[in-house]
């Protein structure tokens, strides 16, 4: 486990000071010139390369993300069919999904050490083909034991980049270039939930539930073959460079840290639950993510199959909704973000972490009309009309702000443990929103869809909002002194 970085060492320079979300063991700092850029000139090393090869390797760890929640989500239109396949309910056929979401959150816990020794290139690599394996054993099953079993290995093995990507981007750009192109990853990791049940139901519908995994064993091997073409290993350790040249080189696998994995690497991110600003901002982003997003997608089949009597393409055809709120919300969070904090500092001469927290309640607040609109519409709607799917774009808005800022206020916190903190908050995430999908269909069946989503609504506003609320007051007061 490397030792936490210094506020000495983090003002270095610019290039020190970025902030990892991944390294457990961070890559030596590279040796800088007066100008601020790379002082030697290996090709292994990321700051020489081109920019158009730095953007492929954010693009595919992007899209990686991507595929991750895009087949963990994409078999949800095929959940009656599962169920009538391999004779389970449908609840029951929504555990395929369910413990995906579990094996998203705790698996970058084992991944990430492992490539802060090995290297991401490789893991990216091994990734990939890994899932493409299971994908085609998962269109040859005939029981529900063994697609589950196919499932959770699949999340497994291709969830690297959901703790890695950070890392990738944090090395490739300039500070100035850092919030765009991280952009790129945070949304795609969060849009490949939606996207995934969307197209898959039409594939679904006119190819059947075999073509699901077919589709993504394919997806899996053109990414392979990416990896191949132009990827390439992006942290770079000076005293510990390849020795091979070449095209073929940098497909051998290598140890490219002295550092030896250990059982406290594996458990490190666990001691930030007693740091209470980090523990509240990932609870509270966790709470408000399950009802602002995994309870929508997780319960669209169930609400719309069943009350409109929709097949897969429809079904699929309503997460177009949830994708707009999505890339709406990260369009606006970001510029509107920087455009505040600097607002506060010209007012008042410094800003703190805590000044992001005024944004996160425009999210709390569209999730809650989000939520009440998708809830009530749908309850009392007869025939399909869109208003249930305008509320899920603005719950979907306002989940993607309070994503971004969360998630920020977070890292800002904790600055000498970020990668761990990155880990800490995916963890919390993914096992909250893997326990939802046992209790909400029976609270919808109980309460209806209008009284679930007021049941929402209290919990995120009391065990979310009101919690970030008194952590602001604190460290804003804090700040003061």
């Amino acid at each position: 486990m490397a030792e936490p970085i210094s506020d000495h060492n983090l003002k270095a320079t610019d290039s020190e000071a970025s902030i990892h979300l991944e390294d457990v063991c961070p890559s030596p700092p590279i040796p800088l010139s007066e100008d601020g850029h790379p002082s030697n000139h290996s090709h292994q090393d990321p700051g020489n390369w081109p920019q158009w090869k730095k953007n492929a390797q954010i693009l595919m760890v992007a899209f990686h993300s991507c595929v991750s929640t895009f087949m963990a989500a994409g078999i949800i239109p095929a959940y009656d069919l599962f169920a009538e396949e391999y004779g389970v309910t449908v609840p029951d056929a929504s555990y395929l999904t369910s413990f995906q979401i579990l094996l998203l959150g705790l698996s970058p816990l084992l991944w990430n050490p492992v490539t802060a020794v090995y290297g991401r290139y490789h893991i990216s690599m091994f990734s990939v083909l890994g899932s493409m394996v299971c994908n085609i054993g998962g269109a040859r099953c005939t029981t529900y034991g063994a697609q589950m079993a196919t499932r959770v290995l699949t999340a497994f093995l291709i969830s690297p980049p959901i703790g890695n990507g950070s890392g990738v981007v944090t090395d490739l750009c300039e500070p100035e270039k850092r919030a765009q192109k991280l952009g790129w990853w945070t949304l795609m990791t969060t849009i490949g939930t939606p996207l995934g049940p969307f197209l898959m139901g039409f594939v679904t519908k006119h190819l059947g539930i075999q073509w699901i995994f077919w589709v993504f064993a394919i997806i899996n091997f053109c990414q392979f073959l990416l990896y191949i073409a132009i990827g390439d290993e992006t942290i770079y350790n000076p005293k510990n460079e390849r020795k091979q040249s070449g095209f073929f080189g940098k497909l051998i696998p290598r140890k490219i840290t002295s550092h030896s994995l250990s059982p406290r690497d594996f458990v490190a991110p666990f001691s930030l639950a007693m740091t209470p600003r980090v523990l509240i901002a990932a609870c509270a982003h966790a709470i408000a993510f399950c009802y602002g997003n995994i309870a929508m997608i997780v319960e669209m089949p169930i609400a719309f199959g069943q009350k409109f009597h929709f097949d897969a393409q429809q079904i699929g055809l309503q997460f177009i909704a949830i994708i707009i709120g999505c890339v709406l919300g990260e369009q606006v969070s970001g510029p509107m973000c920087d455009w505040f904090l600097k607002r506060v500092r010209q007012s008042r001469g410094y800003s703190c972490p805590a000044d992001r927290l005024w944004l996160s309640y425009i999210a709390f607040s569209t999730i809650f009309a989000g939520l009440l609109v998708w809830g009530f519409q749908l309850q009392h709607a007869t025939t399909w009309n869109v208003t249930p799917c305008v509320g899920a774009a603005i719950a979907s808005f306002g989940n993607q702000m309070q994503t971004t800022i969360l998630t920020t206020f977070a890292v800002e916190s904790k600055k000498e443990r970020s990668a761990e903190v990155g880990v800490f908050v995916n963890v919390c995430r993914q096992i909250y929103g893997f326990i939802g999908p046992f209790y909400l269909p029976h609270m919808f069946t109980a309460l209806g869809f209008g009284g679930a989503s007021g049941v929402m609504v209290a919990i995120v506003g009391g065990c979310a909002m009101v919690p970030i609320i008194a952590v602001q007051f604190v460290a804003t007061k804090s700040a003061k002194h």
